[in-house]
């Protein structure tokens, strides 16, 4: 939680960071400013992506769980007598989870607090902060922040037809008698191990933030990877430590999240036919002053 929070300590420095006096004269001033690109962001078919992939999860995951979920599994990691047949990587892994339960709801809880409250909202407010340092305009923000969310609900979407798909029945469910797993609370919860949601959506959101970072041209966009992907990992080894994920499931939902990421931004994102590479215009007008004396220079877009 706390390396998620770095994100917006992190961009506000680089947002709020003064500006050398040695670039403000003309033209070196035009040379070292940031060069932010038009994407392609067509907001009725990114909405209809978003919103379609969104009510599916949603729904799949509030009403018809019971209905779509395996009652048994059917990745079981067991041989056909029987026996307990998982594999060294996860049975290695396993040793992160929490020792008693009260432990382990406390890893569920926290995983749920920073994978759907605190990474989200601190990848969107550092978006906010590095497009705002580099001069970007509220429409391009917007248009970030449609981009991110538009990824994660198709990268969510995805990994709920995989969960279903494969029926891997869960740490903590593995090691129960026969007779005992389907007594919990959440029984239709029992068989989707595979591949780590909460993962997932963690890699998504911080790779698609720093693809859209790069593809503008925001300055120090390097940031949301440095903070980001720790953050994102941590989301990972908190639903270890709940014992609801093997490791296994983690890293592949690491790679499905930062794949999602990457590709959604790129191939449906790409720079904007009418962007020659130059700076996108800006609206509004900036005044900055000068360390030299009565060195003020007005300059401005309209």
């Amino acid at each position: 939680m706390p390396s998620a929070l770095c994100f917006l300590a992190l961009a506000s420095l680089v947002a709020s960071s003064p500006v050398p006096d040695a670039a403000l004269p003309g033209a070196r001033q035009a040379a070292d400013a940031p060069t932010v690109r038009a994407l392609d962001v067509n907001w009725t078919r990114d909405g209809l992506i978003t919103g379609v992939s969104g009510a599916l999860w949603i729904t799949s995951e509030a009403f018809l769980k019971n209905q779509l979920a395996p009652n048994t599994c059917r990745w079981c990691d067991r041989s056909p007598d029987g026996q307990d047949a998982l594999n060294g990587v996860d049975r290695w892994g396993r040793g992160m989870a929490g020792k008693t339960e009260a432990g382990r709801k406390t890893w569920d809880t926290w995983s749920n607090v920073t994978g759907f409250g605190v990474l989200p909202v601190g990848v969107l407010g550092a978006q906010y902060l590095l497009a705002s340092g580099s001069g970007a305009s509220a429409r391009y923000y917007a248009e970030d922040a449609m981009t991110i969310v538009e990824t994660a609900a198709v990268a969510a979407l995805a990994n709920q037809v995989v969960k279903f798909a494969v029926g891997r029945e869960r740490p903590f469910v593995h090691v129960l008698p026969e007779d005992q797993k389907g007594l919990g609370h959440n029984p239709s919860d029992n068989n989707l191990s595979f591949y780590s949601g909460h993962t997932s959506l963690a890699f998504s959101l911080v790779a698609a933030a720093g693809t859209v970072s790069g593809m503008r041209g925001y300055r120090n966009n390097w940031l949301i990877w440095a903070v980001g992907v720790p953050a994102a990992a941590s989301v990972g080894l908190m639903r270890m430590g709940a014992d609801k994920h093997y490791l296994t499931d983690v890293l592949v939902g690491a790679a499905a999240g930062t794949v999602f990421g990457v590709g959604v931004p790129l191939l449906l994102h790409g720079r904007a036919a009418s962007d020659n590479g130059g700076p996108a215009p800006q609206s509004g007008m900036s005044m900055r002053m000068s360390g030299n004396p009565g060195g003020v220079m007005l300059s401005g877009q309209f």
